[in-house]
């Protein structure tokens, strides 16, 4: 063997190597660290499979047709990756087995799937091929535990996300809504059990974000029914507190702060994840995506069936203002890029603008300092 052959075979093998060493890093990333983590190969997989998606959506005029288009949408994702972890992983055994002397680039290619599946039909004629099939069945069967053990637990953070959000319907509709919410307590005379939801709301939105950070994929699967969202059900509850703070005439909530705290705390460290930009402190005076003629509509619902409001509307506006311009601007992102069905107060987006490829990875990421309330 020259010289230059001599290189030439240790750069195939190092091509190889690394080829391998990037499969099996983006996979602890995703599936072995216990916190969010934007993986290049895995965001990468989702907009692709995403743009396969669209061709079928561009087709459909209906939300309800695109919900269950969508609903399969990041399980397909999902069971494709580890397809791309194992092509990758072969193509760089390949090149491994082919730079120790494996010719032509079909044996080695065939020596490769046969060690990484394990199935064991293609011969090894030397010491260093039978390390290198050795590990490439160890990687082969790493990436199988690894499926094995990653969706389980994260069907498992689903339906446990699911459950709170099928129960939300039993008080605030569907699609949810925080007038309505508000209007069933209204009914029963039972604004005073209020507290009760922003105490369980807020380990929910605690727990949202643990699981929809760890689990990149989580915030895609979309819930069984198709007008029930984790986006929009944040969003009910997150405006139904701010009302209840900022607009009904009742005694002073605490428990509604902290809610109000831990969920727009939850989105945005999710949208951190997906890299949407957002202003980690804004004022109480900017902007938000609620008008005050929307506002003024709400309190007349309200008003209509004797919930009682605080007589300064103007101050109440401002109050509510300034508590949902903490979550308004990342509610909407994320309401985006998830495709949220229509609902109250978080869009009635139209068909095309729904159907935008996911953005996750296109913004630079805005560093958040510690976020306070604006008012």
């Amino acid at each position: 063997m020259t010289m230059i052959e001599g290189l030439i075979n240790l750069g195939v093998f190092l091509i190889g190597l690394v080829i391998v060493a990037f499969t099996l890093f983006s996979a602890i990333r995703m599936v072995v660290l216990p916190r969010g983590d934007n993986v290049w190969l895995t965001r990468s997989t989702f907009r692709l499979v995403y743009g396969c998606f669209l061709l079928r959506l561009r087709r459909i005029h209906h939300y309800e047709q695109a919900d269950r288009v969508l609903a399969f949408y990041a399980p397909v994702a999902l069971l494709i990756i580890p397809v791309v972890w194992m092509v990758l992983a072969i193509t760089g055994f390949t090149c491994m087995f082919w730079a120790v002397g494996e010719h032509p680039w079909s044996k080695a290619f065939l020596l490769s799937g046969s060690s990484m599946l394990t199935l064991g039909f293609a011969p090894v004629d030397s010491t260093i091929e039978t390390i290198l099939a050795f590990l490439a069945a160890t990687v082969g069967l790493g990436i199988v535990a690894l499926l094995i053990a990653y969706l389980p637990t994260m069907y498992g953070a689903f339906s446990k996300r699911e459950e709170a959000v099928t129960l939300l319907e039993v008080r605030a509709g569907t699609p949810p809504s925080a007038i309505t919410m508000i209007q069933r307590y209204q009914r029963i005379h039972n604004l005073e059990r209020m507290p009760e939801q922003w105490a369980a709301w807020e380990l929910w939105f605690a727990e949202l974000e643990e699981s929809h950070t760890t689990f990149a994929a989580l915030a895609f699967f979309r819930s069984p029914q198709p007008y029930r969202s984790w986006i929009t059900a944040s969003a009910a509850v997150l405006d139904a507190a701010a009302l209840a703070v900022s607009t009904l005439d009742i005694p002073r909530q605490p428990d509604a702060d902290l809610c109000i705290r831990a969920g727009y705390l939850a989105l945005r460290r999710i949208a951190d994840l997906y890299m949407i930009s957002y202003n980690a402190t804004p004022h109480a005076d900017d902007p938000i995506s609620i008008t005050r003629a929307e506002f003024d509509a709400a309190c007349a619902e309200l008003a209509e069936i004797g919930v009682p409001l605080k007589a300064d509307r103007d101050q109440a506006w401002r109050d509510f203002a300034g508590w949902r311009v903490n979550y308004d601007q990342v509610l909407i992102e994320l309401a985006k890029l998830v495709t949220a069905p229509p609902a109250p107060w978080t869009g009635e987006r139209p068909l095309p603008l729904c159907f935008n490829m996911p953005r996750f990875g296109n913004k630079r990421r805005q560093l958040a300092k510690e976020p306070t309330a604006s008012i």
